[in-house]
């Protein structure tokens, strides 16, 4: 559906996009991480048409996009304010790519009621923008995203602008959504728990660069680099020197799964790996303070030796602070870095 071969945007002296080449397959849901900065947003103002590259081609089924005008591409559009037109009610703005398309009324009409039935705002037609939610907004947005019926939706932080909660529950029905409608999407986020919720699979971008592609499972069980894990939230890095089935690193003996590559190393050992015990037992440490997640409580731990430490366990297992534990670590938890 959508490829990017070495793609170059430039702003001044500035590299936005470096070379970068994607793949989106037919009606597959890829969403694109990064930092503020990362370009992951010029890359979607790229593939829209609405910013020129410096090097490298878009195409869309096969088909390069090299002087195609934003509207004779096929694709929606849906940024995180929702751009509603205020003066217009809920089925106007629903409508209007249909009206610049040339639909009949009638033909708007029940696109339009198939529409706000999907999104679930059934008879909305005649209600003013103004008076919605923003989730309500979120929903017109998309509906009026997907009326023309795009080859290709593109989402610029959907929902950035909604509080968790919603949030939570809205990515859950836009997946469903779209895999009941087989559309294809490329959406860029900062927000990791949305990508991953919502992506068959997640591309992490650093400076212009994608640093990282693969399934949800395979970024948050395997992070390629330093960078990948740290954005992830993964702290527990350090050097190390494999040996065997272990490395050696500032916190002891850290065992790794088998078949690691030899040598020097960075290491990373996920929170759910450091294991707290008796103080007597591995890695002396004291807990330097605790932070509720919802479904588990982050340990920080400082060592006797080494670097800061996070654990995660339940609420019920957590330690007090001030209290000494023994830490040991599982194999399974630790993924040596590029």
């Amino acid at each position: 559906m959508l490829r990017l071969d070495g793609v170059t945007v430039r702003f001044g002296s500035r590299t936005a996009l470096d070379a970068v080449s994607l793949d989106v397959a037919d009606h597959e849901i890829v969403c694109v991480l990064g930092p503020s900065g990362s370009g992951k947003s010029t890359l979607l103002r790229v593939v829209a048409g609405l910013e020129p590259v410096d090097a490298g081609r878009v195409l869309l089924g096969g088909a390069d996009q090299a002087g195609v005008p934003v509207h004779r591409r096929g694709v929606g559009l849906m940024f995180q304010d929702h751009q509603l037109f205020p003066q217009r009610d809920v089925g106007g703005n629903v409508a209007f790519g249909l009206r610049m398309r040339g639909e009949s009324r009638r033909e708007q009409a029940d696109r339009v009621r198939e529409l706000l039935d999907l999104v679930g705002l059934p008879g909305a037609e005649r209600r003013s923008v103004a008076a919605l939610s923003g989730g309500e907004q979120q929903r017109v947005a998309l509906a009026r995203a997907l009326a023309p019926s795009p080859r290709l939706l593109m989402l610029d932080e959907p929902l950035g602008q909604l509080d968790r909660g919603l949030r939570e529950r809205l990515v859950g029905e836009l997946r469903h959504l779209f895999a009941r409608l087989g559309t294809t999407v490329l959406a860029v986020t900062h927000d990791q728990g949305e990508a991953f919720a919502l992506a068959d699979r997640v591309v992490v971008m650093r400076d212009g660069r994608v640093e990282q592609s693969g399934t949800p499972l395979d970024v948050w069980q395997r992070p390629s680099s330093e960078f990948v894990a740290r954005f992830l939230g993964f702290d527990n890095v350090a050097e190390a020197t494999v040996s065997g089935d272990a490395a050696a690193t500032a916190w002891g003996e850290v065992p790794v799964p088998t078949g690691t590559p030899q040598g020097a190393a960075r290491l990373l050992v996920r929170p759910a790996g450091v294991r707290l015990g008796d103080p007597a037992e591995g890695l002396r440490c004291t807990v330097d303070g605790r932070t509720f997640r919802g479904h588990h409580v982050a340990v920080r731990l400082r060592p006797d030796a080494g670097p800061l430490l996070e654990a995660e366990c339940a609420l019920r297992d957590a330690p007090e602070e001030g209290a000494v534990v023994g830490v040991t670590f599982a194999a399974h938890e630790v993924v040596v870095l590029d």
